[in-house]
């Protein structure tokens, strides 16, 4: 299959270049298109046969569901059973904009599309191709990041190439996008409201805009049954080993220079340089959010460098700084964190 490149402009995208890709949609194809958080694979959510291909082209296991992506409160509410009053409250705060809530589902969505369970994962994204694209087919469209199951999501339409090149119809081309990193998942289908993914909206004005404190969801082993995706313990993963480092660094990077090829070091602070031919140093900002927007974008490069191992400075134990600890967490996982 050859997958058709489409330049569309971010904030005024082509009206015929949106036609065009809401005709593969509508003839069961597949796009891929930026969001304000990741690059999306989108299928009409309502179609099981493209719903279907979504989880072929990314070989995504059926136990992680999909994020549906609608134009507004209303197409959200035609796929719900319920709709109580924080689902209202937080859809006028953070609509359009990368808060995804977790409601009760009705008939209407496959059953793929939310694993097999009851619940359903929706949003409206803020971004203009997104938000066009969801109109123009006036329908609700499964979205989940279009990479590989458990790899890095892609910011540009270059990393979703990389990873979906003949696995799909089209690429809608807006540039890199902007927050880098998913959205946040509240599940507001139990009595309490539950985290079950940080992301870009920070989870203190989530419990300002409540008046309560919100549960956070477990982490879940590979083979369970997810109510979100990035629930799975690995997941945004480089396709080289990933080591957290809590402490000593510069030291620990020394060592792997010893050994390694090509060392990738994401640091942090006032790390000292390390004058070795197979180093490459990083220096990551020391804001969560300029951090969180260039993460997936950094480690992208190190993988096309050819690092064969990339070591990350833990980031500051903070609030501001915890949907950019989970994804290093998960990235990270099964390697040993260094200390």
């Amino acid at each position: 299959m050859h997958t058709e490149l489409v330049s569309v402009g971010p904030d005024a995208p082509d009206e015929a270049a949106i036609t065009r890709a809401a005709a593969v949609l509508r003839r069961g194809g597949l796009v891929a298109f930026a969001t304000e958080t990741v690059y999306g694979l989108g299928g009409l959510a309502l179609d099981r046969g493209a719903v279907a291909r979504i989880f072929a082209a990314k070989g995504r296991p059926a136990t992680n569901p999909i994020i549906v992506h609608v134009a507004d409160i209303a197409m959200a509410r035609e796929l719900v059973a319920e709709w109580p009053a924080a689902a209202q409250q937080l859809a006028q705060r953070f609509w359009p904009g990368p808060l995804t809530l977790v409601l009760p589902r009705r008939d209407v969505v496959p059953d793929a599309v939310t694993a097999g369970g009851s619940t359903v994962a929706v949003r409206v994204p803020s971004h203009e191709v997104a938000l066009a694209l969801v109109r123009a087919v006036r329908a609700p469209i499964a979205a989940p990041s279009a990479n590989r199951s458990q790899r890095l999501s892609p910011t540009t339409a270059q990393h979703v190439l990389k990873q979906l090149a003949g696995r799909i119809e089209m690429v809608l081309d807006a540039g890199p996008t902007t927050g880098g990193l998913e959205s946040t998942v509240l599940d507001l289908s139990q009595e309490s409201p539950m985290l079950l993914r940080p992301g870009l909206v920070p989870l203190c004005e989530i419990e300002a805009l409540l008046g309560e404190p919100v549960l956070l969801g477990p982490r879940l082993r590979d083979g369970e049954v997810a109510r979100s995706p990035g629930q799975h313990q690995r997941h945004y993963a480089p396709s080289v080993p990933l080591t957290l480092c809590q402490g000593q660094s510069h030291e620990f990077v020394e060592r792997k220079c010893e050994t390694e090829p090509l060392v990738g070091w994401l640091a942090l602070g006032s790390a000292a340089s390390i004058n070795r031919p197979n180093v490459r140093t990083i220096m990551m900002p020391d804001d969560p959010v300029e951090y969180a927007s260039l993460l997936y974008a950094t480690l992208h490069d190190l993988e096309e460098a050819g690092a064969t191992s990339i070591v990350a400075d833990a980031p500051p134990d903070l609030p501001a700084w915890q949907a950019v600890h989970d994804r290093l967490r998960r990235a990270a996982a099964g390697e040993s964190a260094a200390r």
